[in-house]
């Protein structure tokens, strides 16, 4: 009985794995929910944003761990202030629960106390060695960038804790011979993401050897541009086709590379600004055009030609429930018009949009997506050159033709005019409370917009209102 009540209590418990404090406050009520929870917290300390007590308090606790053998060289190298003088054995052996290894993290924490240049590997040493044995078993696994721990590569403990990877992270300037090493011992990793500088064939040879990879991401990290690694790298996620459902890339895809990926639930394609931009392929109206995505949820294309997004919308099979769209360069009325029309008339089901565009919105099309989709939740709008643009028509039409369930918003704008705004929030008057966010591409938001804001929030027009200064702080619908 006691069993069943113990599984009971960890499922309840797993169910709070992101409400760190009432997880916390459960440590309290008994013995065994003590032991349920502890594992639980100590598994990704890395998710939560740690204060600087907060990061000091943890790193003392992860001392408490070291070895007597360790404990003595920390000493002998002249750090005594941050070993404790009377040592108390921790109740639990907290890094045996630690499952999401973040290089980042650690670094982090070390560089936070005051530590002699001279010996600062060495501490990096000792810490090393209490989450890299045999007592430790790591899910998740990142690399930050100019990564070169001896210890990753030098111990057999390394094969046992990293063997069950099912998430890695990392940078392509990570050692070669750790990379390699990773390859022979992890067979079973879901997740890769990988930020790329230039280009490194060993993750090419991690990736094929995978048995169940389901979520592939390429960020870039600077102009690097290789035609030859990404045909290597597409013919090796082929192989993975069947599994894969998360696909992110920083290259332009051929068609019969896409066609394979029948299952993908989420495609997110990105042109970065920084990468030639010659490249005939895109402006081919056929480009993407034969392809069928049936299954596809979440679709995001960044800086790419207006064909190949539209091409994309339509050949999805109304499965589309988010959306988002930045286009590489001006469009005009007809192209407007064009895009437009392929959300509405392929994605009924439509939940979240968002449209970064150079200067041109078609309102009068857009009065027709917002009728048709009757599902849309949250709206994005992103005008990045928007000297002409009128708001207060676009604020008009929400105003009028939004169905009841549109009531989160974003705005970007550089040219907010008070007015247009107050008469959008007075038009709003009993609908659903809205949820804003407003980016004027300033550090402090306007006074007077602030105080707007605040006079329709005590009138129930607005739940919530948040002003960013940047659209890369937060994620698109974090709504959801």
């Amino acid at each position: 009985m006691w069993q069943f009540n113990e599984d009971l209590l960890y499922l309840t418990f797993e169910e709070l794995k992101n409400d760190k404090k009432s997880l916390y406050s459960c440590l309290l009520v008994n013995r065994i929910c003590c032991i349920t929870a502890v594992p639980i917290l100590w598994r990704n300390p890395s998710q939560t944003s740690l204060s600087k007590n907060s990061l000091d308090k943890l790193f003392n606790v992860i001392l408490l761990h070291l070895s007597e053998e360790s404990r003595d060289t920390l000493k002998y190298r002249g750090m005594n202030n941050l070993i404790a003088e009377t040592y108390h054995r921790p109740l639990f052996n907290y890094i045996s629960f630690w499952k999401y290894l973040e290089f980042n993290f650690l670094e982090r924490m070390i560089s936070s106390k005051i530590i002699e240049k001279s010996n600062v590997h060495v501490m990096r040493n000792e810490i090393l060695k209490l989450f890299i044995n045999n007592n430790t078993k790591f899910i998740h696994l990142s690399i930050r960038q100019n990564f070169d721990y001896q210890l990753l590569h030098l111990t057999l403990e390394a094969e046992c804790c990293f063997s069950e990877l099912e998430s890695f992270q990392s940078y392509d300037n990570i050692d070669q011979n750790i990379l390699e090493r990773l390859t022979r011992i992890c067979k079973s990793i879901k997740k890769v993401k990988l930020f790329i500088s230039t280009y490194n064939y060993g993750f090419i040879k991690l990736i094929e050897i995978q048995k169940n990879l389901n979520d592939f991401r390429l960020i870039h990290t600077s102009s690097f541009g290789n035609e030859s690694f990404y045909k290597s790298l597409e013919e090796s996620l082929i192989k993975h086709a069947d599994t894969v459902q998360y696909l992110s890339i920083g290259w332009n895809p051929t068609t019969r590379f896409l066609s394979y990926f029948v299952n993908l639930l989420y495609l997110e394609i990105t042109k970065h600004y920084f990468i030639n931009w010659n490249d005939p392929t895109w402006d081919d109206p056929n480009y993407l055009k034969n392809l069928s995505l049936p299954i596809l949820k979440i679709l995001k294309v960044y800086r790419s030609p207006l064909n190949a997004i539209v091409n994309l919308i339509n050949n999805t099979t109304e499965n589309l429930s988010e959306i988002s769209i930045h286009c590489n360069k001006n469009i005009d009325s007809d192209s407007c018009k064009i895009l437009i029309q392929a959300i509405y008339q392929n994605c009924p089901n439509i939940r979240y949009l968002k449209l970064s565009l150079n200067s041109y919105l078609l309102i009068s099309e857009f009065e027709n997506l917002l009728i048709n989709c009757h599902h849309l939740n949250g709206l994005i709008i992103n005008i990045s050159k928007d000297f002409k643009f009128n708001w207060n028509m676009l604020f008009q039409i929400l105003t009028k033709s939004s169905t009841v369930s549109l009531f989160k918003f974003k705005f970007f704008s550089m040219i907010f005019k008070l007015e247009d705004i107050k008469l959008f929030l007075e038009n709003w008057k009993n609908r659903k409370p809205i949820l804003l966010k407003i980016n004027q591409y300033i550090s402090e938001p306007d006074p007077e917009l602030v105080n707007l804001i605040e006079q329709y929030k005590a009138k129930g027009v607005i739940k919530n209102c948040f002003f960013d200064p940047g659209e890369i702080t937060y994620e698109d619908f974090e709504w959801i």
